[in-house]
């Protein structure tokens, strides 16, 4: 069984309503587990997907065109504003 994570919401009628498509073809059923937050006090990210996404393809086009600092230059003055 192959299995793929999402995200989604329960509409009001108990509707599951998935936060993107699935690009699958040729299956028509499907095991689906919920998983549900135990406190509901729990923020979820209000990031919608399509902006994750974004990030995630401008960070990999900055590395792979070569747009990054070496590890150690991250680390330059990080205490220079640390108070005393």
């Amino acid at each position: 069984m192959k299995a793929i994570e999402t995200t989604g919401k329960i509409d009001n009628r108990g509707r599951l309503l998935l936060d993107r498509p699935l690009d699958l073809a040729n299956y028509s059923h499907v095991r689906i587990i919920v998983l549900l937050p135990e406190d509901t006090d729990i923020e979820l990210d209000d990031d919608p997907i399509e902006t994750v996404i974004e990030g995630l393809q401008q960070g990999f086009h900055e590395a792979i065109s070569g747009q990054t600092l070496p590890l150690s230059q991250l680390w330059d003055g990080i205490d220079d504003n640390r108070s005393n």
